[in-house]
């Protein structure tokens, strides 16, 4: 290993967590370096390390971590138990009460969004990818977290690293299907140099959608995943220029003990 995993860090998250680079890691070639995908096609034991390596990175007294097969749905799952990763629920959200169990969410353009309840001891991590986000899984993850005893006023969120509106060229029918849902959501498009076609803004779109919840407070950071390859992977990236796979990068929270 080169170099140390590094993390960005939400300055409103009161709870251990990091926004994992993918710096850091074993992983070689097109995974270079700290690939924690399940889903890619790298070598299994690398990408084994690459978590062990997050979890050394978070601290002694992490036990697990767990994180989702992400399908780009909706769903939440309420972790009360650990599992293996031939179980993983198919879900795009993790909530807990459960201390020293860390929760990971994978990216690679997506916006990982992290959730904290420092009073009521609640946390949680999302995958809000467009479509995640459109169909009501940051609200559902916050009603997961209610229902284990947080409070909306209580709960801090950040939205780490994602691909930002300069990078995401989508088509009309993408559009289309924004504006008849709600015809406000134009304020998320541009147009695209290509005729046709648009730029989305999806943090602001989940910040925003977040800022709608009623919930303690907001941040969202300003890292392009698409744009600073040295840092981040990126699917769009990776599908741009042929490449035959993609690496994941990982965000992490775990629920402090008393």
């Amino acid at each position: 290993m080169s170099e140390d995993v590094q993390s960005l860090k939400a300055s409103n998250i009161q709870a251990t967590h990091g926004f994992f680079t993918k710096k850091g890691g074993v992983s070689k070639g097109i995974y270079t370096s700290l690939n924690c995908g399940w889903g890619s096609d790298d070598v299994l034991a690398d990408v084994v390390n690459n978590r062990a390596l997050v979890v050394q990175d978070l601290g002694p007294d992490v036990s697990d971590l767990l994180t989702a097969f992400q399908v780009h749905s909706n769903r939440v799952h309420v972790v009360d138990k650990v599992w293996t990763r031939e179980r993983s629920p198919e879900v795009d959200a993790l909530v807990t009460k459960m201390p020293y169990v860390a929760l990971g969410i994978l990216t690679a353009d997506c916006a990982p969004v992290l959730f904290n309840d420092a009073k009521n001891k609640v946390i949680g991590a999302t995958h809000a990818g467009w479509k995640g986000a459109f169909t009501g899984v940051l609200e559902n993850t916050v009603k997961a977290m209610v229902d284990l005893g947080a409070e909306r006023n209580e709960i801090s969120a950040a939205v780490g690293p994602c691909i930002h509106q300069a990078s995401y060229e989508v088509d009309a029918g993408f559009r289309k299907n924004f504006l008849n849902y709600d015809p406000a959501y134009e304020s998320y498009f541009t147009d695209s140099i290509n005729e046709g076609h648009y730029q989305f803004n999806l943090p602001d779109f989940v910040k925003d959608q977040l800022d709608d919840l009623g919930l303690a407070n907001v941040e969202a950071s300003p890292a392009d995943t698409y744009v600073e390859e040295g840092d981040f992977f990126s699917y769009r990236r990776t599908t741009h220029r042929s490449e035959p796979d993609y690496g994941r990068q990982i965000s992490v929270i775990v629920l402090d003990g008393e």
